[in-house]
């Protein structure tokens, strides 16, 4: 057998979520209340009408079918309750930004410079913070420490941009 192609794959990206997150997000509906939902606390009607803005034209029963796996998985949360005539009205939220955008084709060569600086930035942080991942309880695996380095600078890099943007 004669090898017809091969070339080395760099990794460029990690991607920190879990089987759950993955599945609950799946749907593009689903997606897409999520990123709704970052903006506004909103009821299951109020999220319905967003979503047929948006294009996605869903029954009141499906909205809330998907309200419910988002909810189970943990990336939406209730966090509202209304009464008026009897009648309750959740009211949904999330922790999570979601961020849908295609990376350029060109982003590795227009960026690189960036990259390689803020890499090297990086780095001086990391060596503060991996000692602290791997001596957590539990998996002791190396992904498990890396996990666990990602998921501190996810929440500092959204600390710090969420900031920004309310300014």
């Amino acid at each position: 057998m004669s090898t017809l192609l091969e070339k080395q794959i760099k990794v460029n990206r990690i991607v920190t979520t879990s089987i759950g997150h993955a599945r609950a997000i799946e749907d593009p509906a689903r997606a897409k209340i999520v990123e709704i939902l970052y903006h506004q606390a909103l009821s299951a009607d109020q999220i319905s009408t967003a979503l047929k803005k948006t294009g996605y034209k869903k029954a009141l029963t499906t909205v809330r079918h998907h309200l419910e796996i988002l909810k189970e998985s943990g990336l939406i949360e209730i966090a509202r309750i209304e009464e008026s005539r009897g009648a309750i009205t959740k009211f949904y939220s999330t922790s999570t930004k979601l961020l849908d955008f295609q990376t350029p084709e060109d982003f590795d060569s227009t960026y690189s410079k960036i990259i390689n600086n803020t890499s090297t930035k990086i780095e001086k942080i990391l060596k503060g913070l991996t000692p602290k991942t791997t001596k957590s309880k539990g998996k002791k695996s190396e992904e498990y420490s890396q996990y666990l380095v990602m998921e501190i600078m996810n929440r500092a890099m959204t600390n710090v941009l969420e900031k920004s943007s309310k300014k």
